[in-house]
């Protein structure tokens, strides 16, 4: 069973630093890209980020400059560094995989983000 738990959301001021954090199990975590998605309430959710298993990411153009992603297989994680937060930024944030088995697309549950002073 396919599993993403997220965490390391909160409440933080404007230009204030978060770090997410999203543990995988069930899939070959090395092979799978990942992603970081968020949403707010009456929109889509959209991408933020993307990493491939052999480690080149993708910014959302909103982000770049302020946001980081990465991950780490040996602990089946993936991170998102985030800086310089605005209100801007305040959403849900989703995990998000693509394993290589099973093939499909997979969301943890989420983690909220507010950024207000």
């Amino acid at each position: 069973q396919v599993r993403l738990v997220e965490s390391g959301g909160g409440l933080v001021q404007p230009g204030g630093s978060l770090r997410l954090s999203c543990v995988g199990s069930g899939f070959v975590f090395s092979f799978a890209t990942m992603a970081w998605y968020r949403q707010v309430p009456g929109k889509q959710r959209e991408s933020v980020a993307s990493i491939v298993s052999g480690g080149s990411t993708i910014h959302a153009d909103s982000v770049k400059g302020r946001f980081t992603i990465s991950r780490d297989d040996a602990k089946n994680t993936l991170y998102l560094q985030m800086d310089n937060l605005q209100p801007k930024d305040t959403a849900i944030y989703y995990c998000n995989a693509r394993p290589k088995w099973p093939l499909n697309n997979f969301w943890g549950q989420g983690t909220q983000v507010t950024v207000s002073s």
